[in-house]
């Protein structure tokens, strides 16, 4: 009998558990075999957990290396934590190959037993004092070292777009050195000739993030894959099979109605307005109905499980949207959550008009149609707005669009 696969409402999915996604991960492994990828998807969509399948389940005889680079702030830091990372996950493979012949990290090796736990990365940057001022160097060495291998190397960057935005405060000058020199290590040689492919991602859109510095040529070799939203029927499967294989009886216009609240699938509110389903059975004993689907939701929106993912999004225009841009976001999702179905986009020129006007901001009329048509732009990349019937643009998210309602409006 086949095991019902677990809730999953605060970690990536294991591989074993992953769902609707053989054909997206197939197409991943089709592209990488002749190019690099830049994997694109909101927060709390599945990303972390298609970089986990990857990497726990490889293809096409590729060794896998996964870091998050969020916090990182300095390209020197990039190849300590990716060079630490791939000492973990491939320990024999990284000492009788990759380090071989290389006096830094060999050096380093030797002393790690004596270091103990975390100290591979420790006396890795006590190799060399000036870290900082050689990352081009030891970049070089670490790449080259890794093609003379002659295995194919898969490097998995979650969270890329954070890193450079912090490269960006720091240094805008090192932040196009490092991509600059990023982007010759991916085209020379070419992916058809090289062993090692680069996947790259984040929750924040990297050519948005890029082009906003006048940067984004340094990343547009990348193959862009967004990961496809999970369709109607793929929901509805989900919350039968999940209710069903636990003995939950349900009516039939149970999984429709979840489908109608969600909006544009984040799976972390499938998973917990689910769970949430299973777990009010468990309380009341009785069949399922749609106004159970109501309740749940609502409670959601209210209650405090969804509500630290929830305010990301509000907080993260704080975090990435500069100037008045910032204001005038807060101020068009307001409007939008407020609306029935959405709102028209000349409705929306006028309340960022309107904003600006507000902040004084003296913008001649063809800079301010720029200003709106770029944060638009950004809004719909950055996934809290999607376009829809009758030109009308509305939240991409049922449940994002309920809670800023009721906090934000």
């Amino acid at each position: 009998m086949a095991t019902v696969p677990e809730f999953y409402v605060g970690s990536p999915v294991e591989p074993v558990d992953l769902r609707f996604r053989d054909a997206f991960v197939a197409e991943l492994w089709q592209t990488l075999r002749t190019g690099h990828v830049v994997l694109t998807a909101p927060r709390r969509t599945g990303k972390t957990s298609i970089m986990d399948h990857l990497r726990d389940r490889p293809e096409n005889g590729f060794q896998v290396v996964s870091v998050n680079v969020q916090d990182l702030t300095h390209p020197a830091e990039f190849f300590q934590v990716l060079l630490d990372a791939f000492h973990d996950a491939h320990p024999d493979f990284f000492r009788d190959r990759l380090a071989a012949g290389w006096e830094l990290v060999s050096g380093v090796l030797g002393k790690v037993e004596s270091i103990g736990a975390g100290g591979f990365r420790l006396a890795l940057r006590e190799g060399d004092p000036d870290w900082h001022g050689n990352w081009r160097r030891h970049g070089d060495t670490f790449l080259v070292q890794a093609r003379a291998t002659g295995v194919p190397i898969l490097f998995i960057i979650d969270e890329f777009p954070d890193m450079l935005l912090n490269l960006s405060r720091e240094d805008e000058g090192l932040l196009r050195a490092f991509l600059a020199w990023l982007r010759t290590q991916r085209q020379k040689p070419t992916p058809g000739r090289d062993s090692i492919r680069w996947l790259v991602g984040g929750s924040v859109n990297l050519a948005g993030t890029l082009d906003a510095l006048g940067m984004v040529d340094l990343i547009n070799d990348l193959v862009d894959m967004s990961l496809p939203t999970f369709g109607d029927e793929d929901i509805q499967i989900f919350v039968a099979d999940m209710l069903r294989g636990r003995g939950v009886p349900f009516d039939g216009e149970v999984p429709p109605r979840l489908v109608a609240r969600l909006g544009r699938t984040i799976p972390y509110f499938m998973q917990i307005a689910t769970q949430n389903l299973h777990r009010r059975w468990k309380r009341e004993q009785r069949r399922l109905a749609a106004t159970d689907v109501d309740a749940v939701f609502d409670e959601m929106i209210v209650g405090s499980a969804a509500r630290a993912q929830l305010q990301h999004y509000h907080s993260r225009i704080r975090q990435y949207y500069p100037g008045p841009e910032r204001p005038i976001a807060h101020a068009l999702l307001g409007q939008i959550s407020l609306s029935e179905s959405g709102l028209a986009r000349a409705t929306l020129l006028q309340e960022t008009e309107r904003v600006l006007s507000e902040l004084g901001a003296g913008l001649p009329a063809h800079e301010r149609r720029q200003l709106f048509s770029r944060l638009m732009l950004d809004l719909e990349n950055d996934f809290y707005i999607v376009e829809v019937e009758g030109g009308l643009h509305d939240f991409a998210s049922g449940v994002l669009k309920s809670w800023w309602r009721k906090h934000h409006a």
